[in-house]
């Protein structure tokens, strides 16, 4: 197996560190959205619907949730293009959290979704800890 040097940059690397930008970003909008309600902003919901009720219903602790989740990938996102190896246990952290929350899918009786979260999330897990990913943090 080919390590990866300092001065190359693993593939995915680039599409990872865009993944913790966006989610950290679409985190920030569902917090917005659930605790400030009724802005023309909540029509964005109409592409998860049952989503929304059910965040909505939990009232505006969902929304401090989410912001709980986009400030780890926020960081992460940071991190990752700068290269910190902090920025690596973050991110590495934040997907083995969305692992285990996935797993918990399964248990409560949502199993395709919990699943294929389990599939992407081990996947993405498998790479980031692959010694020539881990190594371009050093």
């Amino acid at each position: 197996m080919a390590h990866t040097t300092p001065e190359q940059q693993p593939r995915g690397f680039l599409a990872l560190g865009i993944f913790f930008f966006f989610g950290a970003l679409m985190a920030t909008f569902a917090a917005t959205t659930l605790l400030k309600p009724g802005t023309f902003l909540d029509r964005a919901w109409v592409l998860n619907p049952t989503a929304h009720v059910q965040l909505v219903s939990v009232g505006k602790i969902a929304g401090f949730g989410f912001i709980a989740l986009a400030v780890p990938l926020l960081l992460a996102g940071v991190g990752w293009f700068r290269r910190r190896y902090w920025g690596w246990v973050v991110g590495t952290s934040v997907i083995a959290v969305n692992l285990l929350g996935d797993l918990g899918q399964i248990g409560f009786g949502e199993r395709l979704k919990g699943v294929t979260g389990v599939l992407i999330a081990g996947l993405l897990l498998v790479y980031m800890t692959r010694p020539g990913v881990r190594n371009y943090f050093r």
